[in-house]
């Protein structure tokens, strides 16, 4: 397995990561290796078409908070923004990947051995209680805000998520929604399903992309050590 963004093997990486280690704290070393170890890419979420800047800013948070690595994104009504004042720098420790249609982000997802999980309140099915995390890696859909999932995805859908209410109101705000499945879901999983780890050398190339991000001039920093 390589880095296809730097064309550099999985040995280099580690070798890298060992150079750039001694350029920051030992604390903070010790923080990326422990929030790297919870990463997973089991789970993730697929937002379609979400328009409104601080939703799409919760959404990147929410995935960050709980451990979630990868974030989907189909742009074709409106572009994914996330407000910087919202994010506050949470978007460059997840890996964001834009599609061009649903259709695409569906079939990447779908080939990537992903169950297609469409959030719902229109259709009984199970709840974050009651879905069963153990069956396969799964795809959280999320929705425009206005009118929810499209019809495509409901098409396309393994499985429909609700989450129960006993008040008068039918559903809840886009973030709050994610919010609750994101942290449910994610805390299920690491409980009962015994594979949710991202594996070794993906854990290597994420901890190798944050160094990057973090140590001041690693760039010429790994010129000087000989590395490029």
């Amino acid at each position: 397995m390589t880095n296809t963004e730097n064309s550099i093997s999985i040995e280099q990486c580690r070798a890298q990561i060992e150079y750039l280690s001694q350029f920051i704290l030992p604390e903070r070393f010790a923080t990326l290796s422990r929030a790297v170890a919870s990463r997973t890419k089991y789970m993730t979420l697929l937002a379609e078409n979400m328009f409104h800047p601080q939703n799409a800013s919760a959404l990147v948070r929410h995935c960050e908070a709980f451990g979630i690595q990868t974030l989907h994104t189909v742009q074709t009504l409106c572009r994914f923004n996330p407000n910087v004042d919202i994010v506050r720098g949470t978007d460059k420790w997840i890996d964001i990947h834009h599609h061009a249609s649903t259709a695409e982000a569906l079939q990447h997802l779908k080939s990537n051995g992903y169950r297609i999980v469409a959030t719902t309140p229109h259709h009984q099915s199970c709840t974050p209680e009651s879905f069963d995390v153990g069956a396969g890696k799964f795809a959280i859909i999320m929705g425009t805000e206005k009118t929810g999932i499209s019809d495509e995805v409901m098409a396309a859908a393994d499985e429909f998520l609700r989450i129960p209410m006993c008040g008068m109101v039918e559903s809840l705000n886009v973030s709050a929604c994610a919010a609750i499945i994101v942290y449910m879901l994610s805390e299920r999983m690491r409980a009962e399903v015994a594979d949710w780890q991202m594996t070794d050398d993906e854990q290597t190339l994420t901890l190798h992309k944050w160094l990057i991000e973090t140590v001041k001039d690693a760039k010429p920093l790994l010129k000087r050590g000989g590395f490029l």
